[in-house]
């Protein structure tokens, strides 16, 4: 449908000839001799922009402006005026005026002036319907009540430019987190950079963020920004910042005090304007105190600490989640036992909201008809990693709830976090004893016992 206009003077001429313009672009236009008149028709319209005269009888321009802004948020109000001067301008744009035109009227200033006011008005319900639509969100949605905390401390934390870090578990949604900060606050038109520092490698991290100029190594083929420029307006979103190398925090930690960045192989200083968000799975105080996290840089982070809770914290949500998964999966038809409620929430889910929407899609594809009962169920879950399949015969153990959780990581946290699992499981087949689990595994003591001090890993022998 064409935005509707309304246009209030108490000139007959200036209603007719604006009304003829407006018409002849397709707009649906309204008239009123006054602001009492044209209060009417907004409640029994639907009115995207009003043309408002300032000298009216019974109530005056800026009067009704006001009364329009109060009740009518999302209306532009464009003034007109004969007997215009700055200040009476300068009171309308501060009461909300969208602009404010002298007559006799422009055909193209008027034309020009409703393009720009309505595609104002487009952006602003947009930005409100993604705000909306930012609430539910994969990981953030639910009505447990870890989850409204949640998302109340997302909605005080994105009005301000603090830097926040967000902390959890894989799965639970901390990117998602962090794009609805973005998206909340007054940087939201502006970019959203993501870097997944684990992913990459220790000796590119410095080019990926900070940029490089042409030659300042072997393959500097030409020159490139960085991500802390490419993010200048809006936010930079450092994911497992906990993997960043000691050398790169240094770097970051200058670039977040100084707000200034230099390219690798530059001389030129750039000023850069970023909100930065951080997230990690590992828990970085304790990072810091084993001597692989900056404690300056932890504590400049985590200005505002936001910790994403694991899916066995909020089981409350699961239905809720899993419906609308489905829903989302063209699945919405399919109905659920209520004997199954019970076996979602026993569950420990290590791969959390990740992990629940792979089931809704499983049960999407091999679901057979009728309803889902607790022994179908079961059998959906058994298919994740976690089952005998995919963990050499552990069930549902704690073992096997460990190997699906490594599974849904990237390749260096997976690497490392298997390293560790599988040298922490073959002591326990060896009983603690290093050479035996040494010669199991095909590895001198020596090599073993520094492994093990890498993963702090306990033995008989320390």
């Amino acid at each position: 449908m064409n935005a509707g206009i309304l246009i209030i003077d108490d000139e007959a001429g200036i209603r007719r000839s604006l009304a003829s313009i407006l018409e002849d672009e397709k707009y649906r236009v309204f008239t009123a001799e006054d602001a009492v008149v044209g209060m009417e028709f907004l409640e029994h319209e639907k009115i995207s922009l009003v043309f408002l005269d300032v000298l009216l009888p019974r109530m005056g321009g800026l009067e009704a402006l006001e009364k329009i802004r109060a009740a009518r948020e999302n209306i532009e109000v464009v003034m007109i005026s004969g007997h215009a001067n700055v200040d009476m301008a300068v009171r309308a744009v501060k009461l909300g005026a969208f602009d404010f035109l002298e007559k006799p009227l422009s055909l193209d200033k008027v034309l020009a002036v409703c393009r720009n006011a309505l595609t104002m008005q487009k952006l602003r319900l947009e930005n409100q319907d993604l705000k909306q639509r930012t609430r539910t969100d994969l990981g953030i949605d639910g009505e447990s009540k870890a989850m409204k905390a949640v998302r109340d401390l997302i909605s005080q934390a994105a009005s301000s430019d603090a830097r926040i870090l967000i902390t959890g578990e894989n799965g639970t949604g901390k990117e998602l987190a962090a794009r609805a900060i973005h998206n909340l606050s007054s940087r939201s038109q502006g970019p959203f950079i993501e870097v997944n520092c684990a992913a990459i490698p220790e000796n590119l991290i410095e080019s990926e963020l900070f940029g490089h100029e042409k030659g300042a190594f072997t393959d500097a083929v030409s020159q490139r920004k960085g991500r802390f420029e490419l993010a200048h307006g809006g936010t930079l979103f450092l994911d497992e910042i906990g993997d960043m190398s000691q050398n790169a925090q240094a770097k970051v930690l200058r670039a977040i005090q100084e707000q200034k960045i230099e390219r690798l192989g530059g001389e030129k200083t750039i000023e850069t304007d970023v909100r930065i968000i951080t997230a990690s799975n590992k828990d970085l105080s304790a990072e810091c105190g084993a001597g692989r996290f900056r404690e300056d840089l932890f504590f400049r982070l985590n200005v505002i600490p936001i910790r994403m809770p694991p899916l066995r914290e909020r089981t409350e949500d699961i239905p809720l989640l899993l419906l609308r998964f489905m829903k989302e999966l063209g699945a919405g038809g399919i109905e659920f036992e209520a004997d199954t409620l019970s076996l979602l929430s026993s569950y420990s889910w290590p791969g959390n909201v990740r992990e629940l929407r792979n089931l809704a899609e499983r049960i999407t594809v091999m679901h057979q008809g009728g309803r889902v009962n607790a022994g179908e169920l079961e059998g959906f879950l058994r298919k994740n990693p976690s089952s005998e399949s995919r963990a050499g015969g552990m069930g549902n153990s704690p073992a096997a709830a460990d190997l699906l959780h490594i599974l849904d990581t990237n390749y260096n946290t997976a690497k490392d976090s298997f390293e560790k699992f599988y040298l922490e499981y073959k002591l326990s087949q060896n009983n603690g004893i290093i050479s035996r689990t040494a010669e199991a595994i095909g590895l001198y003591p020596s090599n073993l016992h520094a492994k093990l001090r890498k993963h702090h890993i306990k033995d008989k022998e320390n």
